[in-house]
């Protein structure tokens, strides 16, 4: 291809795969989500293919699905993100590493020192996917009866970002001079009292840790719907999307970058990753015999419960073999259930094959050889679709393996993929500024 653009890659890797069926599929580890040796093992060749990201989503809550649907997930218990991801810092030197954490049910100051934290332990690896959780079981573990409604969630995710960021920024980059012969460990002059008060928060601070190494974590978003597209505009480095195909890429990339524009952004300081299934086979027909026999892998049980969480109604009710019925607006991920509802209607499909569907993986997926997914990549780079991909691995090791030693040279070959990391941050390799302290005066080191 002409021109320097080249792609980003995140591996998405809680679960250690999107897919329902993939703790199932011969070869693969059943216990890998759970597993610290064999995750150990995969961010260290996930290094070695030069990979940006390694990539921690979270939950929180086990009962958010009937148990019959429950007891077939692999996803029902793993580890907190913040301690695997401070253990697997002291095992790699250059993949990012970006953990979920709530602004729904955590609070700023626990956000803003852990990741200050991490930050510090990976050398300026961290980084803070942002999430509005929407699921009612977690409500409960928080005190609360219901979940919080949609427009709250991001009204209060906004301010929210604005106190975690102010109290990153409560020390100098060099505050702390710790000059042994006076006796002064940092100057007093360089350190600054948040004291936030707003509608939905009170923060005093400072926080009491140095100034992370990037001087902000990279900061990620995922939301979809119309309020997490302008959080996304106006906070996020990196968005994960959820675009199903090209077309809807392509628009979804013209919209954050445009409402980026659009607010004095530079549009080139987002960069998109969509989520992508691939499948890696000998062959194309290889690789579409793997994705039936992975998809074979779901129980009905795990497909209807997996379509009733996206839609937020319960539709187990009704006959399986007919088609979705009206679903009424929800509190839960308008994205996600426009998504669900669109798919059933441009394929026609019956209840009972939109739950395998959704209850395997529902969303982009690359099926093919090496050289058919980078011809596919290579296009939604080029045509402005994506920046990159958070890529989901099918099963694990295999699958990641196939993409590590099979993909990435294909990329490499293409020049549209990096042979070798550009810096020792996350926003190094990921061509992003290190922003400067809103409150001190610094310089903002542009790279990448």
């Amino acid at each position: 291809m002409s021109g320097s653009k080249q792609l980003k890659l995140g591996a998405f890797m809680r679960p250690v795969s999107i897919h329902t069926g993939a703790w199932r599929y011969p070869g693969a580890l059943p216990d890998a989500n759970f597993n610290f040796p064999a995750l150990k093992q995969l961010i260290q060749k996930l290094e070695q293919g030069k990979f940006d990201v390694f990539f921690m989503a979270d939950h929180l809550a086990v009962l958010n699905m009937p148990l019959n649907a429950l007891k077939r997930s692999h996803t029902a218990t793993s580890f907190e993100p913040f301690t695997l991801l401070s253990a697997l810092a002291s095992v790699t030197e250059h993949i990012g590493l970006i953990a979920t954490a709530s602004t729904t049910y955590d609070e700023p100051y626990h956000i803003a020192r852990r990741f200050a934290s991490l930050d510090h332990i990976s050398g300026g690896r961290a980084g803070w996917n942002i999430v509005t959780t929407a699921n009612p079981d977690a409500a409960l573990n928080f005190g609360l009866e219901k979940e919080v409604e949609h427009d709250e969630r991001y009204a209060r995710a906004r301010e929210f970002y604005d106190v975690v960021t102010g109290l990153w920024d409560s020390f100098a980059d060099d505050a702390f001079i710790r000059d042994v012969e006076s006796g002064i460990y940092f100057d007093p002059a360089k350190i600054h009292v948040l004291g936030h008060q707003g509608k939905h928060l009170s923060v005093r601070g400072p926080l009491n840790i140095a100034r992370p190494v990037q001087g902000w974590p990279v900061i990620v978003q995922a939301g979809a719907s119309e309020a997490g597209r302008q959080l996304a505009a106006a906070t996020a480095e990196v968005v994960f999307g959820s675009s199903t195909n090209l077309e809807v890429g392509k628009a979804f990339f013209a919209d954050i970058k445009g409402r980026a524009r659009a607010i004095g952004r530079d549009p080139e300081s987002i960069k998109i990753l969509p989520g992508a299934l691939v499948i890696v086979g000998e062959t194309v027909e290889a690789a579409r015999a793997k994705r039936c026999h992975l998809d074979s892998l779901v129980h009905y049980d795990s497909g209807i419960a997996s379509l009733n969480s996206a839609l937020g109604y319960d539709v187990s009710g009704f006959d399986p073999d007919d088609r979705l019925p009206e679903i009424p607006q929800t509190n839960t991920s308008q994205s996600s259930r426009e998504r669900v509802i669109a798919l059933a209607q441009r394929e026609n499909l019956t209840i009972r094959q939109l739950a395998q569907r959704i209850g395997s993986y529902g969303g982009l997926a690359f099926v093919g050889t090496p050289q058919t997914i980078a011809d596919e990549m290579e296009q939604w780079l080029t045509e402005e679709g994506s920046d990159g991909f958070n890529v989901m691995f099918p099963f694990v090791p295999e699958g990641l393996n196939d993409f590590v030693d099979k993909v990435v040279p294909e990329l490499q070959q293409r020049a549209i993929f990096r042979q070798d990391y550009e810096g020792k941050t996350l926003r190094e390799n990921l061509g992003l500024a290190r922003p400067a302290n809103r409150f001190f005066e610094t310089t903002t080191v542009p790279v990448g």
